[in-house]
């Protein structure tokens, strides 16, 4: 019998992406170029595969097996380690299924040279590092062989049943056979993961995610997808709805990547990751769902001590501050002092409020983290209000030597907080005029709408590359443009404006400026408290 090499290599290449894309979510790692070298070569093996006519000789198999361990190699090649080495099996028993006990001995040699050469060269060849890249070789040359002792076995097994009249009961017995192998190697993952029918019904899971079903269903399972148990959400203390359970939204065809969830309860609760992706058949109707759920709680419990020692520090931080800069305007009000007190004083006073702001975003951070954004509406004058941000704004403007203009003339009345959409308007400029090289400009612009109205802030600056904007809005990230010219913060500005904008059921977008740089939009719906708008 002759596997069809394109569901073999289409099963191979699912793990693959599966296990890239479990690896993405949760340590968001910086790419290089060898994994994704890895990435374009398993494109263009399955594209041969699935496009080239159905080999008669094992010629092609022993091909597509090579390519399919150089892959492996490359996309282990991570600072953060990959778990991909398992998948070297997967090859070897390919060829030990074509080729017998050679195909076994030859994959596990092709193995060390392309999984476990590569690996030691990149991450050393001590300790951990050794072993990780010594036994998934030797596991896949004993699976080999006993997979070609299995198809040996099974061959001989299946002429006798022929001349017998046994062939049904022989051709059983390799499916069973094949399927414990298949079994067990997935049970060698330190992953959860969970195969729905078309029907939600559970069909196969590995023993992983029977441990993670054991504390989320202590009372038991009845195999069928949104079932309600002890899962949480990521704030650990809202359960949750059926509507909002993973398997639930997965069999409605839904696909996601690292939803986190809690299962159980007391110390032995754990926090979970979870991805899910679409099975379809060649006509694209879907037939069913994997899941992948990978433990996360070491991760979880260290955001949660962060977050609470954040708005610790951030609190003790405040009353001292508002002291020192209560105490410095007092000094600077004085008349009496000399030329040279009032310059030191000034520089004291200007670092402070830097101070006192940074440690309003920290805490502000800790709180929204804590819970969503709380907003306080009245019906605001929008038009009104983005005139006195830019106003404020024009002396830093004028010491960086960067054109400021405002467009918001009328008024343009909306149902908002005040004070926090002042926060937003002052973030956008803050961060166009520092990106605005002298001679440039910055421009701000209200355009109103029947149910929203819009404030645009465009710079004549380098803009963000657009691999970064999706990434922009994350606590504490900066780009590369602002790392290398040493620009002043700390990368909370637009992930506070981001939470404030969507307290208010509005949306940010980025994108390209008009002849250059960068364009933020904020859409804020008017509101229900709004009187109207006048030109």
């Amino acid at each position: 019998m002759q596997d069809d090499p394109r569901l073999l290599q289409g099963g191979f290449a699912l793990l693959v992406l599966l296990e890239v894309a479990l690896r993405v979510p949760t340590g968001s790692p910086t790419w290089l170029s060898w994994p994704a070298a890895g990435l374009v070569l398993l494109v263009v093996v399955t594209l041969a595969t699935v496009l080239a006519p159905r080999p008669g000789t094992p010629g092609p198999y022993v091909a597509v097996a090579l390519a399919d361990l150089a892959v492996v190699g490359l996309t282990r090649l991570t600072p953060e380690g990959s778990a991909a080495a398992i998948l070297s099996v997967l090859p070897v028993l390919w060829l030990a299924r074509h080729l017998g006990r050679g195909g076994a001995w030859a994959g596990g040699a092709a193995a060390l040279l392309l999984v476990s050469g590569p690996g030691l060269a990149y991450a050393g060849a001590g300790g951990p590092d050794l072993a990780r890249a010594v036994l998934p070789p030797v596991v896949a040359v004993t699976a080999g062989l006993l997979v070609a002792s299995g198809v040996r076995r099974a061959e001989r097994e299946r002429a006798e049943a022929t001349r017998r009249g046994h062939d049904l009961a022989a051709a059983l017995d390799t499916i069973a056979h094949q399927r414990r192998t298949a079994e067990a190697i997935l049970d060698t993952v330190d992953v959860g993961l969970l195969l729905l029918d078309e029907q939600g019904r559970y069909v196969g899971r590995n023993r992983r995610h029977e441990d993670f079903m054991a504390l989320a269903f202590p009372d038991g399972h009845d195999g069928v997808a949104g079932q309600l148990g002890q899962v949480r959400h990521a704030d650990a203390s809202t359960v949750m709805e059926r509507e909002e359970m993973p398997t639930h939204r997965a069999r409605l065809g839904e696909e996601f990547d690292d939803i986190r969830i809690w299962v159980g309860q007391g110390v032995e609760r754990r926090a979970l990751s979870v991805s899910a992706r679409s099975i379809r058949d060649e006509s694209g109707r879907q037939t069913g769902s994997a899941l992948a759920y990978k433990d996360v709680t070491d991760f979880m419990e260290a955001m949660e001590v962060k977050d609470a020692f954040v708005a610790a520090v951030s609190h003790e931080l405040r009353t001292p501050l508002t002291s020192i800069v209560g105490y410095l305007a007092v000094l600077l009000e004085r008349e009496d002092l000399p030329e040279q007190a009032v310059r030191h004083l000034q520089v004291a006073d200007r670092n402070a409020h830097r101070l006192e702001r940074l440690v309003a975003d920290l805490l502000s951070t800790a709180v929204a983290d804590a819970s969503p954004t709380a907003v306080q509406r009245t019906t605001v004058d929008l038009a009104a209000l983005v005139r006195e941000q830019v106003e404020a704004a024009r002396p830093v403007a004028a010491a960086r030597h960067v054109e400021l203009q405002v467009c918001a003339d009328g008024e343009q009345a909306a149902y908002v907080d005040g004070q926090r959409v002042r926060q937003v308007v002052d973030n956008l400029l803050s961060n166009a005029l520092k990106h605005t090289p002298a001679g440039g400009r910055v421009r701000v612009e209200l355009v109103p709408g029947d149910d929203e109205v819009e404030v645009c802030v465009s710079d004549t600056g380098p803009g963000i590359d657009p691999v970064e904007r999706e990434q922009v809005f994350g606590r504490f990230f900066r780009t590369r443009a602002a790392r290398e010219q040493v620009l002043p913060g700390v990368g909370l500005g637009l992930a506070i404006t981001h939470d404030i904008v969507a307290a208010h059921a509005g949306r940010i977008e980025l994108d390209d400026a008009p002849g250059g740089g960068l364009r933020a939009r904020v859409l804020l719906p008017r509101g229900g408290g709004a009187v109207g708008s006048g030109a």
